[in-house]
């Protein structure tokens, strides 16, 4: 089914709205696509900006976890995340005819979009950052999903290795706010140092010096059992 102008755009307004988001925060990290599928996404991009509700339909259920983890780990509550979750989608449907590839996963698209509503929200309440372990830890589990990635085997990043998955975030919630989203990205939502940069708006080598500091500040705020 296609529908076109108006009526697309009131179609899937009104699917958004009837179907929450699927939310399953019990996987801590889930990649972006892999290289192989990038051209699928995009392909439904395509399709979607020609008015087929049922394309963007399939972005939505494909990347609506990818956005909620994100927001919830830079907020810590779960409705808000809900809400900026929904936000995000309605003005990626608004937009969707303004984006073009770039050499990057349409998650970071999303990603981009979730961030900017995020700053928002803080800007306008001075919202304070509270992590909720308890409904995001899977004890026995990787922390994170790059720490397989090979990137850093100096003492610091092995203290990270180490640490459970509850430590980490609490020691998370105490970095700076570039810090934090930098860790946010890279290591739980599993970006590639590019998308990462492209979201934030720093080149690679500022990320990678970014990086290096949140983890070397991370194993100093582990607690003395982990380092």
């Amino acid at each position: 089914m296609v529908t076109r102008g108006r009526d697309r755009g009131a179609d899937v307004t009104n699917w958004l709205a009837a179907r929450p988001p699927g939310l399953h925060v019990g996987t801590l990290a889930r990649p972006m696509d892999p290289p192989d599928e990038q051209p699928e996404s995009w392909d439904l991009v395509h399709a979607a900006q020609k008015g087929d509700s049922i394309a963007f339909g399939t972005l939505y259920d494909r990347y609506v976890d990818v956005v909620y983890r994100y927001v919830f780990f830079r907020l810590g509550d779960r409705e808000l995340a809900e809400d900026i979750t929904s936000e995000t989608f309605l003005r990626a449907l608004r937009r969707i005819t303004s984006v073009s590839y770039q050499g990057r996963d349409v998650g970071a698209w999303f990603i981009t979009i979730a961030r900017n509503i995020v700053f928002d929200h803080v800007k306008s309440s001075r919202y304070k950052l509270e992590i909720v372990t308890d409904e995001v830890s899977e004890s026995g589990s990787a922390p994170f999903a790059g720490q397989s990635t090979g990137e850093g085997t100096g003492p610091e990043q092995q203290a990270m290795t180490g640490a459970t998955r509850e430590a980490l975030l609490k020691c998370i919630a105490d970095l700076g706010d570039d810090q934090r989203e930098c860790i946010v990205l890279r290591f739980i939502q599993g970006l590639s140092l590019t998308e990462t940069a492209q979201i934030m708006k720093r080149n690679e080598g500022a990320i990678k010096a970014l990086q290096h500091r949140a983890v070397r500040k991370l194993a100093q705020l582990l607690p003395p059992t982990w380092r």
